[in-house]
């Protein structure tokens, strides 16, 4: 069903007993800031703890019926279950919510969109499709499955299975063609990197959880001017500036240092959507440095520095040189107003992460920008690194 611009949305979180009062408000904040995101309207925020989701509605028909009824009161148009949702569970949700002129979405539908809003090049347009179809293939069969039992069981065919027959062939078509298209973008930016291998240019990858400041970081370090805004996702297309690093003697290295900056992480980033972008996620791969950005004003900093770090190990980058680069030093000064303490929060980040060469920042106001250049000056001209060719033989073995 249409849903207006700015949707009024109920959000609901079901999470199991281990998880403690912090970690489930965080996650419920977390949805809540997606949602913004796209632009729709949290109007209630519910969490409920269940062991075992229910098999048939994912959240149990007792409190999709207190849903139903918060929905009548306060005309709202949206439920969002910040869990992924079986086929099944989202038709049977689908059913009793459309008698009501709701609809509902999963964690993926929700971030899909965000992406679909936000995508601006062919590439991410092509790899949020790609992660479209696989979200939406096993939907498709599911509820046609579901279909059919309720108009005549397995075995009878009928319009559902007809027009589920039809759907699944399309999207294999579809994903033929979008994995097609693809490839030859994923060739031709292989040969950029095969390029800048033979000319000897050293790549550094900006990485970091989604709005930690990495596009801000990359305008500071090669006034690249990428797109910036206070939300989650805003870039999800790489952008490569380059950064020239100084000698001792204050005169340009004869090559410049390239800088890439792709999609931010999230918690509990759908493996769909890694596959998706892995193209662009080639980027980090290939890097001879990875610059991971982090929110050092953020409450939830070390969770999120931790999932940052298990998608890289996803993506088998474990052994490349890291540099932490602790940004938004500049909101320290309007939470703590007496120097002394910023310098004992600057200081225990260095000591805490010392295995990580850390670095404090503001790429907004540029302090403690020129000691991020040394240290990647040192990592990387410091003969500190083995070859990426090295890398790719030890992670091989």
């Amino acid at each position: 069903m249409p849903l207006s611009l700015t949707p009024r949305a109920i959000l609901i979180d079901i999470v199991g007993p281990k998880i403690n009062e912090a970690m489930a408000k965080r996650r419920l904040l977390e949805l809540e800031s997606l949602t913004n995101t796209y632009g729709g309207i949290t109007v209630v925020k519910l969490i409920q703890k269940r062991s075992v989701p229910d098999y048939r509605t994912y959240i149990g028909s007792g409190k999709l019926e207190e849903i139903i009824r918060l929905g009548q009161e306060l005309k709202a148009e949206l439920l969002i279950v910040n869990n992924l949702l079986k086929p099944k569970q989202l038709f049977e949700i689908e059913q009793k919510l459309r008698a009501h002129h709701m609809a509902v979405w999963d964690r993926v539908d929700l971030i899909l969109k965000i992406f679909s809003k936000h995508a601006k090049t062919a590439e991410a347009k092509l790899q949020i499709k790609l992660a479209a179809i696989h979200h939406m293939g096993p939907r498709i069969f599911g509820m046609g499955m579901e279909m059919m039992q309720q108009t005549g069981g397995i075995g009878t065919r009928g319009l559902g299975e007809t027009n589920t027959e039809i759907m699944k062939r399309h999207l294999a078509e579809q994903e033929k063609q979008v994995k097609k298209d693809l490839e030859r973008i994923a060739r031709s930016r292989l040969n950029h990197r095969q390029r800048r291998d033979r000319l000897g240019l050293k790549t550094v990858s900006i990485v970091g959880y989604t709005n930690a400041g990495k596009s801000s970081l990359l305008n500071a370090l090669t006034n690249k001017k990428a797109y910036v805004a206070n939300e989650l996702f805003a870039t999800l297309d790489t952008r490569v500036g380059k950064m020239w690093m100084k000698q001792p003697e204050g005169e340009r290295m004869g090559s410049p240092l390239l800088l890439s900056d792709t999609i931010g992480f999230i918690q509990d980033l759908p493996p769909q959507l890694i596959d998706a972008f892995r193209s662009t996620l080639d980027e980090t791969i290939d890097a001879d440095l990875i610059l991971h950005v982090i929110d050092a004003s953020d409450p939830y900093m070390r969770d999120k520095i931790q999932e940052v770090e298990t998608i890289l190990e996803q993506l088998g980058v474990s052994r490349t040189p890291k540099i932490y680069v602790f940004n938004k030093m500049d909101l320290w000064s309007t939470k703590l107003r007496i120097s002394t303490k910023i310098r004992k929060l600057e200081h225990g980040l260095k000591t805490d992460y010392q295995n990580w060469s850390p670095v404090v920042v503001s790429a907004m106001t540029g302090a403690g920008l020129e000691e991020l250049k040394q240290q990647i000056e040192k990592t990387l001209c410091g003969n500190l690194l083995p070859s990426l060719r090295d890398r790719k033989k030890m992670v091989a073995g």
